[in-house]
């Protein structure tokens, strides 16, 4: 005796509208239909790129690099955040505190006493731009080992009167710090 079995087709899946603007993100999906918009300097500004001369866009360079390769080393707990409070303003070492404090209780250790990390921060590559001659601006590319992170920094010159200046009498100070 044979039995039979009826072969059912699947359904179609039912269609589902998708929405113009997705979740949380607030992306607006909707193809553009007007130009964009040309970008007008504000009032005070020339819109002009500066001319920098070379060597103080390799000292800015160099300076950025130093400088993200202990921001680094601070947030990972390698070294502690004391250390760059002279080029820091009160905001940006107040965070670099918190996240090292953050990292260390997740890995239950202390921060900045000389904990070697797994897998060691790495600053690969500098890119710097001035907007004016005492402002510099940098995005830098992090590499702990099979990933990547991005961070960017502003820096202000300022007078200094300490060891940590350049030929001129002052020093790069880091006003605005992110992480991505």
């Amino acid at each position: 005796m044979t039995t039979t079995v009826p072969i059912t087709r699947p359904r179609a899946p039912e269609t589902v509208p998708l929405a113009a603007v997705q979740g949380t993100l607030a992306l607006d999906l909707q193809p553009r239909t007007a130009p964009p918009r040309p970008y007008v300097p504000g009032p005070g500004t020339t819109g002009q790129v500066l001319p920098i001369d070379q060597r103080a866009r390799r000292e800015g360079e160099q300076w950025a690099g130093t400088f993200a390769q202990a921001v680094v080393e601070v947030v990972g707990g390698d070294r502690p955040a004391s250390q760059l409070v002279r080029w820091t303003s009160r905001g940006v070492h107040e965070d670099l505190t918190r996240r090292a404090l953050l990292v260390a209780r997740a890995g239950a250790h202390f921060p900045g006493e000389a904990r070697v990390q797994p897998v060691r921060p790495q600053v690969l590559s500098v890119h710097t731009c001035f907007p004016c001659r005492d402002v510099l601006e940098t995005s830098v590319h992090v590499r702990y080992g099979h990933r990547s992170r991005a961070i960017a920094a502003r820096f202000e010159r300022r007078a200094s009167g300490g060891a940590a200046r350049s030929r001129t009498g002052e020093r790069w100070l880091c006003t605005a710090l992110q992480f991505a």
